[in-house]
């Protein structure tokens, strides 16, 4: 078990080092991109990284205040299945009804890697490796998709 300040420092020292390894990426339109706190620019969907002791996720997160409006986001992204099946090379998971910690529900397209652990730095190549390429397909999707989404 890691103590709460362990927890804190081994995330942030990850998450700065995952931050130097993107900064010199640019986005799929070139321009630069902070991409640990991703900005979708549409109200209710977020991109969300993570990982702890036993694996690492990325998602795409759709968690409106409007249940309708949060329905209809997801069936948008939905649609564009093929197109984000194509950019990532993979298929991702789909859930429409997902609660949180809090028994907040959202809906969630995503991908883990089971395996590695954050808390032991030996692992954290595997886990950029996971991150890297994927949150890369998903700026590239995104960039096809967000006109469709806000319409």
């Amino acid at each position: 078990m890691y103590t709460r300040q362990q927890v804190s420092q081994a995330k942030q020292a990850f998450w700065t080092r995952f931050g130097q390894y993107m900064s010199p990426v640019p986005s799929a339109e070139g321009s630069k991109i902070n991409w640990i706190n991703y900005k979708t620019g549409v109200k209710g969907i977020r991109f969300v990284m993570d990982a702890d002791q036993r694996s690492a996720e990325i998602a795409i997160v759709v968690a409106h205040p409007d249940a309708g409006q949060q329905a209809i986001l997801f069936e948008k992204l939905r649609q564009l299945k093929r197109f984000l099946d194509a950019e990532t090379e993979e298929a991702w998971q789909w859930d429409e009804n997902m609660k949180d910690e809090n028994g907040n529900v959202s809906s969630r397209v995503y991908t883990i890697i089971n395996g590695v652990n954050l808390f032991d730095e030996k692992d954290w190549p595997a886990i950029i490796s996971f991150f890297k390429p994927r949150i890369i397909a998903l700026d590239a999707f995104w960039a096809l998709a967000r006109d469709l989404i806000m319409e």
